[in-house]
């Protein structure tokens, strides 16, 4: 019998609660009653792309129309799909998609140039996100973030970079990510439908001890807990580990 989810609340990134899975601290390995990975078939695309239109279509009408289908950015080298599969019938509960700046600038970058000390870095941007409604969209929200986490520290990236709606950009405060333009307010995103979103970066090299020193409930989730349900290993459409590049003055800047 065919399980029906229905959609939560959507942003252009990740929204991030901790989810309340209740872990105890001794565990080291935790099943999930789903999986994420990268879509890597038409047909797990295809379920992305329909979680992504029904949860835009909740929220952000006008753009969900232009969702029905994949759009470029899905299959560009230095991008991938992220999607949340239950594992008792197969259907979406979730979806993100992350981009790199290996081959082109990120598409936040359309809207907004990017500070200095974000120049010349490795970055990674996550946009197109959507959920399930009630708990299960809560649990996987959070553990699309880990992936996400996950998938930058395996090609190395400097930064996660994200544009946030209010109210939902304070959670992300929350989780340490930092104002890209303090002061500046939030700035209207062409990808994002034009609605204005608060620009917010986050350190790789110094997630670790940030957390500790904050002693926040997602260290323990991320760090010290395995899901092997969650596995974004298999780096694929192309993109190679930064480590390959001898130098960030390689890196094509001609886009």
């Amino acid at each position: 019998m065919k399980v029906h989810y229905g959609v939560d609340v959507v942003n252009d990134s990740p929204v991030l609660r901790h989810a309340g899975v209740g872990l105890p601290s001794e565990a080291a390995v935790e099943r999930l009653p789903f999986t994420v990975s990268i879509a890597r078939s038409d047909e797990q695309l295809g379920k992305a792309v329909t979680m992504r239109h029904a949860a835009y279509a909740r929220h952000v009408p006008a753009l969900a129309e232009l969702l029905r289908a994949p759009e470029p950015c899905d299959h560009d080298q230095g991008s991938v799909v992220l999607l949340a599969e239950s594992k008792l019938d197969g259907s979406p509960l979730g979806t993100m998609r992350i981009q790199t700046n290996r081959y082109r600038r990120l598409a936040i970058e359309q809207s907004v140039e990017l500070p200095e000390w974000l120049q010349d870095c490795r970055l990674a941007e996550a946009t197109r996100l959507g959920v399930a409604e009630g708990r299960v969209g809560r649990v996987v929200k959070t553990m699309l973030f880990k992936a996400y986490f996950e998938y930058c520290r395996e090609i190395e990236v400097d930064w996660m970079v994200i544009g946030a709606r209010s109210p939902l950009d304070r959670q992300y405060q929350a989780l340490l990510f930092e104002d890209v333009f303090p002061g500046r307010g939030f700035i209207p995103l062409r990808h994002a439908g034009n609605i204005p979103h608060r620009i917010l970066a986050f350190e790789m090299e110094t997630a670790e001890a940030r957390w500790i020193a904050a002693r926040h409930p997602l260290y323990h989730l991320f760090c010290d807990v395995r899901h092997p349900d969650v596995d974004v290993r298999d780096v694929v459409h192309g993109a190679r580990r930064y480590a390959e590049i001898e130098s960030i003055g390689h890196y094509d800047k001609s886009y």
